[in-house]
């Protein structure tokens, strides 16, 4: 599953210590997948799998979620990416992993493998959506549409753990918010995606104007030429690195799932898919087998450091929720 670095403005725990959570994201992912597996193979229950969850709900009323399973690894770790050396302390947000732990339950009798894998990934997914939205002292009030997002749940779910995606990240440039599309920074390079979905088999007839035309069954209709909301994101991305000193490439991409492009003079510095390359696209994306990065890291964290939050105090917020439930 892609790291869910960045959720709109959202307050992310990756925005604390970059170089530390996607390795420890990866740890714990693998852990408790083995976990669960092991657990359903050797024919546990329903019932024995809700017993364990109350008890684990009964240890995180008294502050001792997950704190077991990050002693495993020891006092101090150290994590090779890109042939550069990173060291990481576990006695370093302990607190933070305690509110942040991640026990998977099985909620109902999975009959495969497959089942149980799904399960498993969708409990995952609103766990990254947690991830994406609060940090041990701060948290952001979650739109829920986002829980059912399936271009998120889709790029989260399907793509590998090396990859770390900003979903419509809002930065703050020259003091002003500015909304960008989506930002999936690879280990070889940083996508910079546009996405157009209208009705399904909707055709787009591209060109250089300023508007398209959305072409659904016998209804012709105006859209913004989406080239330049893509353009415009690929410029700002350019001018962060290059502030930096950053040498990544960068690449635009326009996406259409469900319809179809059609602009036979287009910019040669833009891949265009829609539903005739999109299943084919996505599966070489998942096929990456490059780890971690060190340039990946200061790419995403470049554009991290200029990212708008909006948040506010988890002792607030949870009380705002607690009178909304009593309510």
């Amino acid at each position: 599953m892609a790291q869910l670095v960045k959720l709109l403005d959202y307050v992310s725990r990756y925005e604390n210590d970059l170089s530390r959570y996607p390795t420890q994201y990866i740890r714990l992912k693998k852990y408790q997948w083995e976990r669960m597996k092991t657990q359903w193979e050797n024919g546990a229950t329903l019932t024995e799998w809700e017993q364990k969850n109350n008890e684990t709900v009964e240890e995180a009323e008294e502050g001792k979620w997950f704190s077991s399973l990050f002693k495993r690894f020891g006092q101090r770790k150290t994590v090779i990416i890109d042939e550069e050396v990173l060291e990481t302390s576990d006695d370093q947000g302990n607190q933070e992993e305690d509110q942040f732990g991640f026990s998977p339950n099985i909620i109902y009798n999975p009959t495969s493998l497959e089942q149980l894998r799904r399960l498993y990934l969708d409990q995952l997914f609103h766990f990254q959506i947690k991830w994406a939205s609060s940090t041990l002292m701060d948290k952001s009030r979650v739109d829920p549409r986002y829980m059912r997002d399936t271009l998120l749940r889709s790029f989260a779910q399907g793509l590998p753990d090396n990859y770390l995606l900003f979903y419509y990240p809002v930065l703050k440039l020259k003091q002003a918010p500015v909304e960008l599309d989506i930002i999936i920074v690879t280990p070889v390079e940083c996508m910079c995606i546009t996405v157009i979905e209208a009705e399904d088999v909707s055709a787009f007839v591209g060109s250089s104007h300023r508007f398209w035309v959305k072409k659904s069954g016998e209804n012709e209709t105006k859209v913004l030429n989406p080239l330049i909301a893509l353009n415009r994101m690929e410029k700002i991305v350019s001018g962060i690195f290059n502030g930096q000193e950053i040498d990544f490439p960068i690449k635009k991409y326009l996406i259409s799932r469900n319809g179809y492009v059609d602009y036979p003079g287009a910019p040669f510095d833009i891949t265009m898919i829609d539903r005739r390359s999109y299943e084919k696209w996505f599966s070489a994306l998942q096929k990456l087998p490059v780890p971690l990065k060190s340039t990946q890291f200061k790419a995403a964290q470049a554009i991290l450091d200029i990212g708008q939050t909006t948040s506010m105090s988890r002792l607030f917020a949870d009380d705002e929720e607690q009178l909304e439930e009593d309510n």
